[in-house]
């Protein structure tokens, strides 16, 4: 007795080849009255799905490339989580590429790992594509979704950076601060289209527009987007009395929090002599009653999968954002920032 092969259950079910494997692997969007026809078919005839068959049958890995610079930070990991339960939810795998700056490393990444193995599409998390490693993935067709980060090339999905420091900036304003310090990233000022870099642009934006130019010029500090990164820059920016500013805005919750904790060191209290306000919303800001530009990094994983499925041609029942729009934002204010000393 021959064996029963897909193209029995599809021509049985009245599918596709694609539709009938992606029906019996429970990968990929499927209608359910077409799911249940695919699974009588399959029964009736004893078809048992096999992976390597189906992979053979769509083209298709299953696999998604996802390239991050660091997953030891909250944002990361909680993109990264968003990312893995979407991509399990739709029946796909994920092979995960820790890439930092430039080099050797790097390069076999894009160069080897994601344009020779199987991998169906590569999810860029926080990365500064350069137009080479586009190129390489374009030129085999694997599609690329990037959320944050920066360089041409693929879909793309980002908050507003530079309205989100513009309107940190702004809150600050608003309660009377002049002297305003800014915390930014390392490279912030040589590479402006970065997250930090769009960011540091919409403080000075903002200043700029409330007349205060030359003091947010002499009030910047580059240091690492971490916590202790943020202590050490903030220990900079406060251990001159006369030259110390009344607010800082951190380009990230976790150097806000190692500001916080620079202040304490100094005894300064915090919003009373020092008012702080941070982005990203991060999960302790709460805890630290961090005044911040809240994002949702994991809606934005589970987003990103969106797009990919949809560039894959999956069929999605809720329709995919404008690709221009920024992804959402909203300030929350609270115990950190208070009304400029008199």
């Amino acid at each position: 007795m021959l064996m029963a092969a897909i193209g029995d259950v599809a021509r049985l079910a009245g599918v596709s080849k694609a539709t009938a494997s992606r029906a019996l692997s429970g990968r990929g969007h499927v209608a359910e009255s077409t799911r249940h026809r695919v699974e009588v078919a399959a029964a009736e005839i004893g078809y048992i799905a096999s992976p390597a068959a189906a992979s053979l049958v769509t083209g298709r890995t299953m696999n998604v490339g996802v390239v991050i610079p660091f997953v030891n930070r909250w944002f990361f990991g909680e993109v990264l989580e968003g990312i893995e339960r979407a991509l399990l939810g739709a029946g796909y795998d994920l092979t995960l590429y820790n890439v930092g700056s430039a080099g050797q490393d790097r390069d076999r990444v894009f160069d080897f790992f994601l344009a020779r193995k199987r991998v169906d599409a590569v999810i860029a998390v926080g990365v500064d594509l350069t137009e080479r490693e586009t190129a390489s993935l374009d030129r085999r067709e694997k599609p690329l979704v990037s959320l944050g980060g920066s360089g041409a090339g693929g879909a793309r999905l980002s908050i507003d950076d530079r309205a989100a420091g513009a309107l940190a900036t702004e809150h600050l304003l608003h309660l009377g601060h002049t002297r305003i310090a800014h915390l930014a990233g390392e490279g912030a000022l040589s590479n402006p289209e970065s997250v930090h870099g769009c960011r540091r642009e919409g403080f000075l934006e903002a200043m700029a527009a409330a007349g205060h130019a030359s003091e947010a010029d002499a009030h910047i500090v580059e240091a690492e987007m971490t916590m202790p990164g943020g202590y050490t820059g903030a220990l900079q920016l406060l251990g001159h009395p006369g030259r110390r500013p009344s607010a800082v805005f951190a380009v990230s919750d976790e150097m806000a929090f190692g500001a916080i904790r620079a202040a304490e060191r100094l005894g300064l209290t915090v919003p009373g002599d020092l008012s702080i306000i941070g982005v990203d919303g991060h999960e302790y800001a709460e805890m630290f009653g961090l005044t911040t530009i809240e994002q949702y990094p994991g809606a934005q994983g589970r987003l990103a999968v969106d797009v990919v499925l949809h560039l894959l041609g999956e069929d999605l029942a809720d329709p995919l954002p404008d690709s221009g729009a920024p992804l959402p934002t909203r300030l929350v204010v609270r115990s950190s920032t208070t009304a400029a000393p008199r």
